[in-house]
């Protein structure tokens, strides 16, 4: 990949906007005191993966709300958004991002939030993909920490040289996610493709009533009467 096309990968846009002074100020307090590109972007890949709080409840039916500055302000997202924001951390320290979209069948989701989409198929499920040492390494902020051990899943790890995707298994050996059909990569988010898509996958979802919750809650109550505990 040449000069240009790698240019291209770390310019701020409308919804990556690398050059808004709030993702500037967070990617460099979280990129921690190396120089190294790697150091940076796995410093910088925790800082989302943890202080951002995953939440299926929140995704925007507007442009706006899919701004990486958007959702740095609000400490939430979906896939998507924290996809976005690690794509504009990085691109605020130099380092190459852009977005990838894959369909995910997720069989660790909860009655609630499956009941308002219809199916355990997340359509354009979104993760960072980044250039490191002359090659692209997928990373996945979506699940925090505090998110996995209320599920039980393992958390995502990323090093900067392997590929950090869902893993197919959780802790305890049941089936978690699987990787259905790709949509390829973009340098920008194409929230029109994002949302047709999602109007059309998951109408109940955006319903005039929306919807909301507390995921993380609702994750521990499912784990706890798996376990017949009380």
């Amino acid at each position: 990949m040449n000069i240009d096309q790698l240019s291209l990968y770390c310019a701020p846009t409308f919804f990556i906007d690398a050059d808004h002074e709030k993702i500037i100020a967070f990617s460099s307090r979280n990129a921690g005191p190396s120089d190294n590109p790697v150091k940076k972007a796995v410093s910088i890949f925790y800082a989302v993966r943890d202080q951002i709080r995953y939440d299926p409840y929140e995704i925007p039916n507007f442009q706006e709300g899919f701004k990486a500055s958007r959702t740095l302000s609000t400490g939430k997202g979906f896939c998507v958004s924290k996809a976005v924001l690690l794509a504009a951390c990085l691109r605020a320290q130099s380092i190459p991002a852009r977005l990838g979209f894959a369909n995910v069948k997720n069989h660790l989701t909860t009655p609630k939030l499956r009941a308002k989409m219809g199916t355990d198929l997340f359509e354009w499920h979104g993760y960072t993909d980044v250039f490191l040492e002359g090659k692209w390494v997928k990373a996945t902020p979506t699940f925090n920490l505090s998110l996995c051990q209320a599920f039980g899943v393992l958390p995502l790890e990323f090093d900067g040289q392997k590929d950090s995707v869902f893993h197919p298994f959780d802790a305890t050996g049941k089936r978690h996610m699987e990787y259905v059909e790709d949509h390829g990569h973009f340098a920008d988010l194409p929230w029109d493709r994002l949302m047709s898509a999602y109007h059309s996958a998951y109408p109940r979802y955006f319903e005039s009533d929306g919807i909301s919750g507390d995921f993380n809650a609702e994750a521990k109550k499912l784990r706890t009467n798996s376990h017949g505990l009380t």
